[in-house]
């Protein structure tokens, strides 16, 4: 994790300072890049204390095809909220009396808007409310799970149509099996015609997979790696029998992502885990093994009020990184929280940095 510290004091001696949509400002560069070798171990940050269920909570969501924060605030996480709270703001303020019925009425005759708190109260409780005020829009989920794809039915009148919703990561699956040289293993969040319905255009917007095979030298040293740690007996096989008859992986997977923005102190940290987690279930899907995960990044930047913490973080040495455990289902659906488990995880304390929607 020695490249996200020099990361962020690129940024620091490199950056130059820009207006943002938040109006807090950043210190921004353009143009970088991270890679981390999965057998290294799980690119966990160690700097500081990461929010591990949180930034499972978050994957799950969008492999769910879920675009609506109640799932998440009912699990503890609140990544979304902030975004979905502004956005609930930014609407009720205006005091237009169609926004009345979701106010809170003070008892006096006056109304006003719920807090930040009292909202994340009422997405967890009031179906109502969640179903208007938690829904972002077609994001992540819906677009990884449920992109959108108009058909019109040639019926001779030019009005029927019906909608033959497209499942990238279902897609990506089968092609990855299929045809696993093929240079078309997709999954796209940028959806040009959506951008303006959504509360947060997706920062990292698609990312592309790669395979390659295995020389039989480096198939054999990650076979005797496997017996050890699966505790296998003697068979009294040879070694290509055994790894046929254990269906041994031949191939390695990576994945690379495409971020336009990149949110380095807080943003980044998730990103890395996250897509982390899904190269190792696609791994764990195809039956192949985690090679490498790189993200690109367009404008990365640190916020004007993140900048003291990131001082401090960037004196910090980083400890070995911990291992991931999964168990697998046998369905990409199926998944849930507990079944991901980080291990000999060590890390420097948290360093509270704000969040800016």
């Amino acid at each position: 994790m020695k490249q996200y510290l020099d990361l962020l004091q690129d940024i620091l001696e490199n950056g130059i300072i820009k207006e943002d949509r938040t109006g807090t400002g950043t210190i921004s560069v353009f143009g970088r890049e991270v890679r981390f070798k999965m057998d290294d171990g799980f690119p966990l940050l160690t700097s500081k204390k990461m929010a591990w269920k949180q930034l499972v909570t978050e994957l799950i969501w969008f492999l769910n095809g879920d675009t609506n924060i109640k799932y998440l605030v009912d699990n503890k996480c609140y990544i979304w909220v902030g975004d979905a709270y502004k956005n609930y703001c930014n609407h009720t303020k205006s005091n237009d009396s169609v926004w009345n019925e979701w106010m809170r009425d003070n008892g006096d005759g006056t109304l006003s808007m719920y807090t930040r708190e009292e909202f994340i109260d009422k997405i967890k409780t009031d179906d109502k409310f969640a179903e208007k005020w938690g829904e972002l829009g077609p994001i992540y989920g819906k677009l990884w799970r449920n992109w959108d794809n108009p058909i019109i039915l040639d019926d001779g009148s030019g009005e029927g149509w019906y909608d033959e919703s497209i499942d990238q990561i279902k897609n990506l699956i089968h092609l990855l099996k299929t045809n696993p040289d093929s240079r078309r293993l997709m999954v796209s969040a940028w959806n040009v015609a959506d951008i303006d319905k959504v509360i947060l255009p997706p920062c990292h917007y698609g990312f592309q997979c790669y395979t390659i095979e295995m020389n039989k030298s480096e198939r054999y040293k990650r076979w005797l790696d496997y017996q050890k740690t699966h505790h296998l007996e003697d068979t009294g096989m040879s070694t290509e029998e055994a790894m046929q008859h254990y269906d041994f992986p031949t191939r390695k997977l990576s994945l690379k992502v495409n971020m336009r923005s990149t949110d380095v102190p807080l943003g980044l940290p998730f990103n890395i885990a996250s897509y982390a987690i899904l190269l190792e279930i696609l791994s764990l899907e195809c039956n192949m093994i985690s090679n490498e995960l790189i993200i690109s990044m367009g404008d990365t930047h640190i916020y004007l009020n993140q900048i003291d913490g990131i001082k401090e973080q960037i004196t910090r040495e980083p400890y070995e990184l911990p291992k991931l455990i999964i168990n697998k289902k046998n369905n990409i659906n199926e998944y849930q929280i507990d079944d991901f488990k980080i291990i000999d995880y060590k890390y420097h304390p948290t360093i509270k940095l704000p969040l800016n929607n």
